[in-house]
């Protein structure tokens, strides 16, 4: 098995950072894009933000189908196809004459992406040793975040040099260029054994999970969450489109430089997870997104910044406690309950653009940030069952 401080070790973890950097990158890439598609195709802003929600949907819905075939076909396979694929749809997406073959386009990406993360992860879980694997999945998770943050980026800031078109025929050229190092650098699997796809195991372990309340609590947090978070970073570029703002392309592909704070927030979630109880932790941060949604009412371009800065902090901070509350609390089929809040995370940020969007159209930026305290008021009463279960789970194991 592959362990730490081997050749092995680093080419397979740098293969699967890129493959992680190149899924994520290209899944947002066209975020800050929106206020100009809007125009350039003369579509709502609702419309056009489901150029976001609807490859997430459809992301989310791909997981079960991307399990049972790396399951037949191999981890390794998987993973090249998942991203050739992906390459094809961002050129596909380049050369879209109108909004709907730019939306077709987004879907086949997506549905091509969604193999990358399923196949990623059970590689390492099966090629690693335990020390290894700990590391990896670290790098893994780091490299999904910078992924999110640079396609992000470098759409904002390639746009406002080129234009759209040439932004993304760039970044379908770097994704090549990613699949070729993960085809010549990640190691042939050894410890795969193939499974058949068995449909009725599968569908009853997943109605096992909804049916266990530890589990669909953290289901629906992960969901509501994500869609708050997605519905804010896709509306603010239209808030800030507008008076008195009225920054360029570029400078809303930097806002995205926030999601840093993600990245630190995550690495201290698992260190404040092992001293106090998980959904003490989650309130904290659920405190954090709180406050960053008030920040944003002041009209003041510096004030906004650190109010995303706070928002990446708490939501990832929350984020990364709910999603190992499940692994925790799982009976069985480990890998289905994950795969079950990944689908139920994806599905919820799908649907933000759909929220958010009557409220954005009805009632401006007031409208969308009532809109987000509604749902923390939601999850905050889900969190405060989940902290009655983890007291009654931490008594029994007392007893």
């Amino acid at each position: 098995m592959i362990d730490v401080k081997t050749k092995e070790f680093w080419q397979a973890t740098l293969a699967l950072g890129a493959s992680a950097l190149m899924t994520f990158a290209n899944l947002y890439f066209p975020q800050p894009l929106l206020p100009l598609f809007s125009k350039e195709f003369e579509v709502t802003e609702t419309t056009a933000s489901f150029l976001i929600s609807v490859p997430l949907f459809v992301l989310g819905i791909s997981f079960f189908i991307y399990t049972a075939l790396s399951d037949a076909f191999g981890r390794r396979n998987i993973i090249f196809i998942a991203m050739g694929l992906g390459t094809v749809g961002t050129l596909i997406i380049s050369a879209a004459p109108g909004f709907e073959i730019m939306l077709t386009g987004r879907m086949f990406q997506a549905a091509g992406l969604a193999g990358i993360p399923v196949a990623g992860m059970a590689y390492i879980s099966e090629e690693y040793t335990a020390r290894a694997m700990t590391v990896a999945v670290g790098v893994y998770i780091s490299c999904n975040s910078l992924g999110g943050m640079s396609g992000r980026v470098f759409s904002g800031v390639l746009t406002d040099i080129w234009n759209w078109r040439g932004a993304f025929l760039v970044m379908a050229g770097l994704s090549l260029a990613l699949f070729l190092m993960v085809y010549f650098l990640l190691p042939a699997s050894k410890e795969f054994q193939a499974r058949p796809f068995k449909l009725k195991t599968i569908l009853q372990d997943n109605k096992d999970h909804l049916a266990n309340p530890l589990l669909r609590n953290a289901y629906i947090i992960g969901g509501l969450h994500f869609l708050l978070f997605m519905g804010i970073f896709t509306f603010i570029t239209y808030y800030l489109s507008t008076d008195p703002f009225h920054v360029s392309t570029a400078v809303l592909g930097l806002l995205y430089l926030t999601y840093s704070a993600g990245t630190i927030s995550s690495t201290l979630a698992g260190k404040a997870g092992q001293q106090w109880k998980q959904t003490i932790c989650m309130f904290a941060g659920m405190g954090c997104m709180a406050v960053s949604l008030v920040l944003t009412f002041i009209p003041s371009f510096p004030y906004i910044i650190a109010a995303l800065f706070l928002l990446c902090f708490g939501f990832f901070f929350t984020h990364s406690n709910s999603s190992s509350w499940v692994t925790r609390f799982a009976t069985h089929a480990k890998a289905s309950a994950s795969g079950l809040y990944l689908t139920a995370y994806y599905i919820g940020g799908s649907l933000g653009s759909l929220y958010y969007g009557v409220l954005w159209s009805s009632f401006g930026w007031q409208g969308v940030i009532y809109g987000s305290f509604f749902i923390l008021s939601i999850t905050t009463v889900v969190t405060v069952k989940m902290k009655k279960l983890e007291d009654q789970e931490a008594y029994t194991g007392q007893a």
